[in-house]
C-alpha cells in the first residue's frame, strides 16, 4: 500500500517542490497551506506521515502537533517539523510534544526523503520483535513491552525517539557510540545526514532522567555512552 503524506506548508514554491518530489518518489501526497485546511484533510483521510511547517498564516504548527499527539486516534502518526526557525527552544518544544524529527529551512529534499523513509521503515517493525523483559539500572527501570520508563518508581514521559535512544544506550552500556552510529541505529539515517539532532535528543533525555541523567556521558570528539554500572 502506498504511504500517504500530508504536507502542511504555506510557501507555494516549497509546497509544490515537496509535492512534486514526493509523488515522484512514489508517495501519495496531499499538500495544504494552512491549519484550517490541514485539520480538514486530517479529518477526511488517513496519513502515514505529516510534514508540518511551524510558521503558518493562521497559527503555529506546534498547536497542531500538540493536538494530534494528545489524540489517541492520531498520536501514532509521525510528524516531521519544517521551519525557518533555527532555534533550540523550538526544537525542544517540538520534540517534547512528540515530533519525530525537525528540519530547518533551507533543506535538501533528498535528505528529507531519506528521513521520511527511515521513519516509515521504523513503523513497519513487527510488534513481536519488541517483546522483551524489564531492564533495571539502579533507580532506572525500563519496561519495553509497555514503553514505560521509571526513575525511583516515578514514571518519566519520553517520546518514541527518546525511548529508542535510551534503549540503545543502555543496551550497549559501557560502550562508546558515535553520533553517526546512533543516527544509523536509532533514527535509521545514513552518516551523511547532520548529527545535530542527536545532541538535541541527548540533552533532552538527560533532563528528563533527572538524577539518572548523569549516567549518559559525553565522550569528547567521539560520541556518547551509558555508564557500565550505577554508582
Amino acid at each position: 500500500m502506498t504511504n500517504k503524506i500530508l504536507v502542511i506548508e504555506d510557501e507555494p514554491d516549497i509546497r509544490s517542490t515537496l509535492e512534486y518530489n514526493l509523488i515522484k518518489d512514489g508517495f501519495d501526497v496531499i499538500a495544504v497551506g494552512s491549519l484550517v485546511d490541514a485539520r480538514a484533510a486530517i479529518s477526511m483521510s488517513s496519513f502515514s506521515l505529516i510534514l508540518l511547517d511551524l510558521m503558518l498564516p493562521d497559527g503555529s504548527g506546534l498547536d497542531l502537533c500538540r493536538e494530534m499527539k494528545s489524540d489517541p486516534d492520531l498520536g501514532n502518526i509521525p510528524i516531521i517539523i519544517l521551519t525557518a526557525k533555527d532555534d533550540e527552544v523550538d526544537k525542544v518544544v517540538g520534540f517534547e510534544l512528540g515530533a519525530d524529527d525537525y528540519v530547518t529551512k533551507p533543506f535538501s529534499v533528498r535528505e528529507l526523503i531519506l528521513r521520511i523513509k527511515a521513519i516509515l521503515k521504523r513503523g513497519d517493525t513487527p510488534k513481536a520483535d519488541l517483546v522483551e523483559v524489564k531492564r533495571q539500572f539502579g533507580d532506572l527501570t525500563i519496561d519495553v513491552d509497555f514503553h514505560e520508563v521509571f526513575v525511583d518508581k516515578v514514571q518519566i514521559s519520553l517520546t518514541a525517539l527518546e525511548f529508542r535512544l535510551l534503549r540503545q544506550l543502555i543496551d550497549r552500556r559501557g560502550r562508546v557510540q558515535s553520533r553517526d552510529q546512533l543516527l544509523s541505529d536509532v533514527w535509521g539515517y545514513s552518516s551523511d545526514v547532520t548529527t545535530r539532532t542527536v545532541d538535541t535528543h541527548i540533552k533532552r533525555l538527560r533532563e528528563k532522567l533527572g538524577p539518572m541523567g548523569k549516567y549518559v556521558q559525553t565522550i569528547r570528539g567521539v560520541g556518547y555512552k551509558f555508564s557500565r554500572t550505577p554508582e
